[in-house]
């Protein structure tokens, strides 16, 4: 019998390497945001200005970005800004940015309900 000398395994699923989680993170908001396709691989091209074989490589997985590419991804991407607060620990961030989202979605829903019904309100703009 051996005896117990106390040390145990660490439950690696929780510890992700950082790198990891960074590039799992921006893949899961890219493919959630523009699918896994060839357009979403055009899209991160005229986003970022990077070759398609980088949007491949961002879009599948094996990469992430760095750097100016990170910061033009965010500026158009919501899911996108949104890992990133997450990884960050921003999470209220992350809320107050879903708000405006929501708040331009609704306006544009309430304008749309407004032409069905065939009337324009004057506050709504």
């Amino acid at each position: 019998m051996f005896p117990k000398t106390g040390n145990t395994f660490q439950n690696t699923s929780k510890k992700l390497n950082p790198q990891v989680e960074y590039r799992e993170a921006i893949w899961i908001a890219l493919t959630a945001e523009l699918g896994g396709t060839h357009q979403a691989t055009k899209t991160t091209m005229r986003w970022t200005g990077v070759s398609e074989r980088t949007a491949r490589n961002w879009i599948s997985g094996s990469h992430a970005p760095a750097g100016e590419h990170l910061i033009e991804l965010i500026r158009n991407s919501d899911a996108v800004l949104s890992a990133v607060l997450i990884l960050a620990g921003r999470r209220e961030a992350n809320a107050l940015a879903r708000l405006d989202v929501v708040r331009t979605e609704l306006h544009a829903m309430l304008k749309a309900i407004d032409m069905i019904e065939g009337r324009e309100s004057p506050h709504r703009e």
